[in-house]
């Protein structure tokens, strides 16, 4: 299998909670409500889960979610992150539970569908990929990242054109430009196309992220990458004396 970022879905409620710049325990000090609980507690442990997992404490934001969880045992967002959490701290097994009770409780929920997807993809089963994939777009039919892996699926099983026909759609969005143009690039690359990579890995480079970006881990991960193929890219066109 080719080297690739899939993109996950993090926290869908996140535009509506801030990260924590200064992470403390005072949960306790907002007003109550009438089951005794902090009425800002959940925004709190959600915003302090997000600020762990973005520092690469997983083990602190998987506990933080669990709390959640405990409150609110039929949330499918938060089996949905902590399935997120899991699967990059490398709980695969933990992180598929999560993703399919995440499903259960709510079948409608597109971003699970495409976490799951990325599981799947990285154990090498790519039908059952493109099987959540597919159903991440039904749902929802402008969702970015599932456009963006369902190419680089189609890439890995040589289907290039099909993958191509992924990621124009997905750069009518007018998101995640960057990385459409690096894997759209690398499909190229893979396909002989080689204008057409060099055009596109340059394109993505001037969008993507520089490598002292620590809060674009994806974003940084995948521009060492692009460097790489475009390094493999230039080497393969030099002539051999």
């Amino acid at each position: 299998m080719n080297i690739h970022s899939f993109l996950a879905d993090g926290d869908q409620q996140s535009n509506k909670y801030k990260f924590v710049l200064n992470i403390t325990h005072k949960a306790q000090e907002h007003r109550k409500n009438d089951n005794g609980e902090s009425a800002l507690g959940d925004s709190y442990l959600r915003s302090c889960a997000l600020r762990s997992a973005q520092q690469g404490d997983y083990t602190e934001a998987i506990a933080l979610l669990s709390q959640l969880i405990s409150r609110h045992p039929y949330n499918a967002v938060d089996y949905n992150n902590r399935g997120l959490i899991y699967f990059q701290s490398g709980e695969t097994q933990k992180a598929l539970d999560d993703y399919n009770t995440a499903l259960k409780i709510n079948p409608n929920l597109a971003s699970a569908y495409n976490n799951r997807a990325n599981y799947y993809a990285a154990c090498g089963e790519l039908a059952a990929a493109l099987a959540d994939y597919d159903q991440a777009i039904d749902l929802n039919p402008r969702h970015v990242r599932a456009w963006i892996n369902r190419g680089i699926t189609w890439r890995d099983l040589g289907q290039y054109e099909e993958a191509i026909e992924n990621f124009e759609v997905a750069l009518l969005f007018g998101q995640l430009e960057g990385h459409i143009w690096a894997e759209r690039g690398r499909t190229y690359h893979l396909w002989g196309d080689w204008n057409c990579a060099i055009a596109d890995y340059h394109r993505a480079l001037t969008q993507l992220p520089s490598m002292d970006n620590s809060k674009d881990v994806t974003g940084c991960r995948l521009r060492l990458q692009l460097e790489n193929w475009l390094n493999e890219l230039l080497s393969d066109q030099r002539p051999n004396w």
